[in-house]
């Protein structure tokens, strides 16, 4: 509403609907519709000054100071309202833009249509019955669908969203399974800058929007995101907010081409340069605009005062407790009022800023950029709209500096920020700023961080030019870059002083570890020796314990004159040497194991083999004598170790 209010306290219109229909038809160029309001013959302004007619440009509010004699008003500025243009109010067309789930509907409507008729359209779109249908998104909170637009005092382009709690949500679909697979696929865009013929291959997820794609696209380009002609985009890709994998875009490579659109201004200014008539020319990147106060008003009687007391809502809450919320409405209301290309203000507190911009490596450090609003000032709707939202500043701005922004209009919020400000920068700086006037707001603190403090490198008052505000931010990005060369040379020795020191740590680590590692070693072989020769002794004592056993249980030997038959039995060793014994014919077969067993030769580890006929004696049956088994009267075996 900053243009609107600005032309009606420059003409004097008093209808904020005809203001609006004004700078519509003059495609929102303020000094456009000023011109076409106040008549003009030939370059003379005709104006109310004792019956004066003042000969020059068709508006120059410079060539009127404020001291001039004036009829009867004591505005230094006042055109004559009776041979103003007489404009019919024409009905004012509202763009909506109604998001639901996966959908998004256009919807156009006059002023003086109903939130119910918005509804009602909806109604046939999404097949929704206008009971169920939550429609949400307005700046002032829930409407009833009597509310006719007009009251909103809406902008032209609004954007709303439907809820329907008491519908369950779609179900799942084999289609919503190969989205989820194409959100998850990478996308290769091979993009042409049309005017530099310039190649570039980006990657891009599947769920990256196409948003994300321009934005991307002005980093390497430094075409503006609404100044982007764009060839290529499949048709579904009707809306940016679009995920890739929706767009229709070809998988896996896609070719785009980019350029820069001509803008509304310098269509105007070809337009004018071929005329022949003397038309106002606004100058859009601001050159030639040196201080408001040449315009000859009064403490903010046409930018100020008048337009902030037309203003729906402050820049900043009263009493903020988050900066972080603060900053967001911040950042809403700067965008409804001077429009989308603004500098990226930083969300977040003032520390998490100086994080952001000092506390990192020495070659991510940026500057801090401090943009100090106030409504109240003069010079504030000039400054925001010419200079901050110049597109060259905003470029500069986002690739060297961290933006953080704070309202003094509230005092509240002036008292805070100085009590920040003698925290971080010293009593100094927030003398400084305390001392401020208010039509010398707004302010630009350009702020570097040091080892040992914050330096505010430049204070910029809102009295200056585009050109000026750059020149002075390069000449601090000068500053910053000779002392972050400095501290990237000492970062790096820092880094390679630190790690010759973690290579030797390291080493001296893993020759600890290596010998920690053989010492390890040594013990469990060690251990594992002991336990081997452990199970040696314990086996071998078992076995001897088992041999004393057995030989202690042997029946004693009979004599060779005995009046039992005697089998006389000679046993070869593996060695080479003769066990000899002689047992009764009648005795088992197991003594003459039980035998061999003692003598330290156990029959589950050796076989017994008698040599004609050669036959392996431990087969047979233990408990049949020795006569039963042919072993009588003698006869010679010899032992073998089993497999």
């Amino acid at each position: 509403l900053s243009d609107s209010t600005d032309l009606e306290a420059c003409t004097g219109i008093e209808n904020i609907d005809e203001a609006i229909t004004l700078l519509e038809q003059n495609n929102w160029d303020l000094v456009a519709a000023i011109n076409g309001v106040i008549p003009q013959e030939n370059g003379i302004l005709q104006s109310e000054y004792g019956g004066e007619t003042i000969p020059g440009p068709a508006f120059n509010p410079a060539s009127h100071p404020a001291s001039a004699p004036t009829s009867s008003s004591s505005s230094a500025f006042r055109p004559v309202m009776p041979s103003r243009q007489i404009v019919e109010r024409q009905p004012r067309m509202l763009d909506f833009r109604v998001e639901y789930r996966d959908r998004n509907v256009d919807v156009v409507l006059e002023d003086s249509c109903t939130v119910g008729e918005i509804k009602q359209i909806l109604e046939n779109e999404l097949q929704i019955p206008v009971s169920k249908m939550l429609l949400k998104g307005w700046k002032t909170g829930d409407v009833e669908d009597s509310t006719v637009l007009k009251s909103l005092h809406l902008p032209k382009n609004n954007s709303l969203y439907v809820l329907t709690p008491d519908l369950p949500p779609p179900s799942s679909s084999s289609h919503s399974g190969a989205l989820q697979e194409s959100l998850n696929q990478n996308f290769m865009l091979i993009i042409t800058h049309r005017e530099v013929q310039r190649e570039y291959n980006l990657n891009f997820s599947g769920s990256s929007t196409i948003q994300e794609v321009k934005r991307n696209v002005y980093d390497l380009t430094s075409i503006p995101v609404r100044h982007q002609l764009w060839e290529g985009w499949p048709t579904s890709a009707t809306d940016d907010s679009m995920c890739l994998a929706e767009s229709g875009l070809s998988y896996p490579c896609h070719r785009l081409t980019v350029g820069r659109r001509s803008s509304p201004a310098q269509t105007r200014e070809q337009s004018e340069e071929q005329s022949t008539d003397v038309h106002m020319v606004s100058d859009s990147d601001g050159d030639d605009f040196e201080d408001a106060t040449e315009f000859g008003v009064d403490d903010g009687e046409v930018f100020g005062m008048a337009s902030s007391a037309l203003r729906k809502s402050p820049m900043m809450p009263e009493n903020a407790e988050n900066e972080g919320d603060a900053l967001l409405q911040f950042t809403a209301e700067f965008s409804s009022r001077y429009g989308d290309c603004h500098p990226v203000f930083f969300i977040g507190s003032l520390e998490a800023a100086f994080q952001e911009a000092f506390y990192v490596k020495a070659r991510d450090r940026k500057l801090l950029a401090i943009y100090l609003h106030h409504d109240e000032s003069v010079l504030t709707n000039v400054f925001c709209s010419q200079m901050l939202c110049a597109e060259s500043i905003v470029s500069y701005l986002s690739q060297n500096f961290i933006t953080w922004a704070w309202d003094l209009t509230k005092d509240s919020n002036r008292a805070r920020f100085l009590t920040m400000c003698n925290r971080h920068f010293g009593s100094v700086v927030a003398q400084t700023i305390r001392t401020q006037k208010t039509d010398q707001f707004p302010l630009f603190l350009i702020i570097m961080g040091k080892r040992s403090s914050n330096e505010v490198l430049n204070v910029i008052q809102g009295n200056t030019t585009v050109d000026e505000l750059m020149m002075r931010l390069m000449a601090a990005m000068e500053i910053f870059t000779a002392q972050q060369q400095e501290d990237i040379k000492d970062e790096d020795e820092r880094e390679a002083r630190e790690n010759v020191k973690r290579e030797q740590d390291e080493a001296y680590r893993l020759s600890l570890e290596a010998d920690r590692a053989k010492r390890e070693a040594h013990e469990r072989e060690m251990a594992e020796q002991f336990r081997l020769e452990q199970i040696r002794k314990e086996q071998e004592e078992e076995r001897e314990a088992i041999r004393l056993s057995l030989e202690q249980a042997l029946p004693p030997e009979p004599k060779e004159e005995n009046a039992e038959p005697v089998s006389k039995l000679r046993i070869r060793t593996p060695s080479g040497e003769f066990l000899e014994r002689r047992f009764l014919a009648s005795s088992k077969l197991q003594i003459v194991f039980d035998f061999v067993a003692s003598k330290g030769f156990p029959w589950d580890e050796y076989k017994l083999l008698s040599t004609f006929p050669r036959r392996d004696v431990t087969q047979l049956d233990p408990n049949k004598s020795l006569l039963e088994v042919k072993l009588f009267p003698q006869e010679t075996l010899f032992l073998e170790a089993k497999e």
